[in-house]
């Protein structure tokens, strides 16, 4: 007798993946294998490819902004933690479609920024609620309230992955997000309001996150509770670090990227 296996919309896997996978596979996933896309596009197409890459530039851009702006709205309505960090993530890999297909040397900087600060950032917030699920076993946001009274550096280092997924200055989403938007306004002014839209959301659904998980009056829910300890500041903090000398310092990328351009046809 034949099994039949439930067909799953491609736009849930990530999501998913997320959810069951533990911290490490969070983390692999959000730092690398979600970059091979923009990779290839980056390695393969446009060197082999480059009349076709120009030809159906359009078509893709267009996927880009709906990914965008679809991402965004499809994650303010998650109930669950990672489910919500990786519905982000879908909305952020939109800008790296978008700013490799507009063809200019701001949309390369842009997408090569975009894949290593949402590695960052990306890893950091999976690290993060990670250490709640550990604390409480659950991800659903509803039983969080009034983590400030019991877990107050936890809270502080939350504070500041959700403004750099806000993109705030100083920090390496900032610069990523300054750059796809450049190139996106660049190569339409239509475009460039529907992407930015995007940022829009993003501070809709952080600031969401981070005001019901942490301030309120203390949830009934959680028995048990206590800040992190040195461990696991120690284990976070190196992507904090990284995340604002990026930021601070994008030169440290953006020159690499731009003498790099030389070499792939079509790039300047």
């Amino acid at each position: 007798m034949a099994v039949k296996i439930p067909q799953v919309p491609f736009h849930i896997w990530l999501p998913q993946a997320h959810v069951e996978a533990p911290v490490s596979g969070s983390v692999i996933l959000a730092g690398i294998l979600l970059k091979l896309g923009g990779y290839g596009f980056l390695r393969f197409t446009w060197p082999i490819l480059p009349a076709a890459t120009e030809y159906f530039a359009p078509f893709v851009i267009m996927l880009s902004v709906i990914a965008i702006i679809y991402g965004s709205l499809t994650t303010c309505r998650q109930v669950d933690l990672k489910r919500l960090i990786a519905y982000s993530s879908v909305a952020h890999m939109g800008l790296v479609t978008l700013g490799l297909f507009t063809h200019t040397i701001e949309g390369l900087v842009a997408a090569v920024f975009m894949m290593l600060a949402h590695g960052l950032v990306s890893s950091a917030l999976f690290i993060a609620v990670t250490y709640l699920y550990e604390r409480h076993h659950t991800r659903l946001i509803k039983y969080y309230r009034g983590i400030t009274f019991s877990m107050p550096i936890f809270v502080s280092v939350f504070l500041v992955l959700t403004l750099t997924n806000m993109a705030i200055p100083l920090s390496c989403n900032f610069v990523a997000e300054f750059f796809s938007l450049l190139a996106a306004f660049e190569y339409n002014i239509v475009i460039g309001v529907l992407a930015a839209t995007g940022m829009v959301w993003s501070a809709a659904y952080s600031l969401y996150l981070y005001n019901r998980v942490s301030f309120g009056a203390a949830s009934n829910y959680l028995l048990f509770t206590r800040d992190l300890n040195r461990r696991e500041l120690m284990a976070i903090s190196p992507l904090v670090i990284l995340i604002f000398i990026l930021g601070i310092l994008p030169s440290l990328i953006i020159d690499p990227v731009k003498n790099a351009i030389m070499f792939i046809p079509g790039g300047a």
